[in-house]
């Protein structure tokens, strides 16, 4: 059966409808009893080998030589990691009235990722950018993010959701940072076969954050977090997610024409510098908020397809009537995406 027409061009991303399908076999089939601990093991291992994966794939060469470009990097980055938290801690004046404070805290933990590596190439690509640029401004907000985020959620978020103590920092350091420094110290020794192997690896990807949303949505349905939840409330959160990539686009696309950069270097930095990252953001959220994690990625969840849509008909815009020049065509070539966002 075809799509209506209308349906085509719209954007919706299948890995979205998977996700929501895990969600759905999390509500009707929850890991109870003796299967919780198993479900619950399963994820944090599935976690330490993505982050494992994430630093095996990243050539640790390719980033340095990126930072020729610091200026544009470090505006993604000021975007990514100031810009944003700051939207986020503004938008506390929203609770109680609009947003409940746990949809509030996934809202400011969606605030404090890293931005996305695979989907800011693709627009980049599409609208005819610097795609070499946002390759490696991805790749940084990745690392950074590593780092970044779990200490922005200990000083923003403190006592929300699972709250952040000595056992979250070591969950963090083992689950996160012990992985990825594995990844990048046998580089050398993986990259072959992970390179011979990526259509299989990509799918260990997707596998094991399915496997995180099911062990985290499962837990927040046996203890009934999902009552604090009404469809007006959802309406609500959309609302104002709306609001902050608007915002975002804006002022991503304003700052970087004030600064003087390239009509391709603005194009990346809008990407880059507007949009979170699933893939790094769902795996931290099971570390750090726990029992309430369910709740802490449903925005992050919601951002993601919501970008993905907008920022589609963007790079169409931005590419209309705009020939291709030979070095965005070489960037196109040669860029490959580093992981799934």
């Amino acid at each position: 059966m075809r799509r209506p027409a209308f349906l085509t061009r719209v954007p919706v991303d299948p890995y979205i409808a998977a996700l929501l399908a895990t969600v759905g076999l999390a509500a009707l089939l929850p890991a109870r009893g003796a299967a919780a601990p198993a479900a619950d093991g399963a994820a944090t291992g599935a976690v330490a080998l993505l982050f494992f994966l994430y630093g095996a794939r990243l050539s640790t060469r390719e980033a340095v030589a990126g930072l020729r470009h610091w200026r544009l990097h470090l505006t993604v980055l000021a975007c990514t990691f100031v810009l944003f938290p700051a939207l986020g801690l503004a938008a506390r004046a929203l609770v109680p009235t609009v947003l409940s404070r746990p949809l509030y805290s996934g809202l400011l933990f969606l605030c404090l990722v890293p931005s996305t590596i695979q989907s800011s190439i693709a627009f980049t690509s599409i609208a005819r950018g610097n795609v070499a640029a946002a390759v490696c401004a991805g790749s940084f907000s990745s690392i950074v993010g590593i780092v970044l985020t779990p200490l922005l959620a200990a000083l923003l978020l403190g006592g929300s959701g699972g709250g952040f103590s000595l056992d979250s920092l070591v969950s963090i350091v083992l689950q996160l940072l012990v992985p990825f420094a594995a990844g990048q110290l046998l580089r050398s020794r993986v990259i072959g076969f992970l390179t011979r192997h990526k259509k299989i690896l990509g799918y260990v990807d997707r596998g094991s954050i399915l496997l995180v949303v099911y062990a985290a949505f499962s837990e927040g349905m046996v203890r009934g977090i999902w009552h604090q939840v009404t469809p007006l409330r959802l309406l609500a959160l959309l609302g104002v997610e709306a609001v902050l990539l608007a915002v975002m686009l804006t002022v991503s696309s304003l700052a970087s024409r004030r600064l003087g950069f390239s009509r391709e270097d603005r194009i990346a930095i809008v990407f880059c510098g507007s949009k979170k990252s699933l893939a790094g953001g769902l795996p931290m959220a099971g570390v750090l908020f726990g029992a309430q994690a369910s709740l802490a990625v449903l925005p992050l969840m919601l951002f993601h397809q919501m970008q993905l849509m907008v920022c589609a008909v963007l790079a169409k815009r931005y590419a209309r009537g705009v020939p291709a020049a030979p070095e965005a065509v070489r960037g196109r070539q040669e860029a490959v995406p580093a992981q799934g966002s």
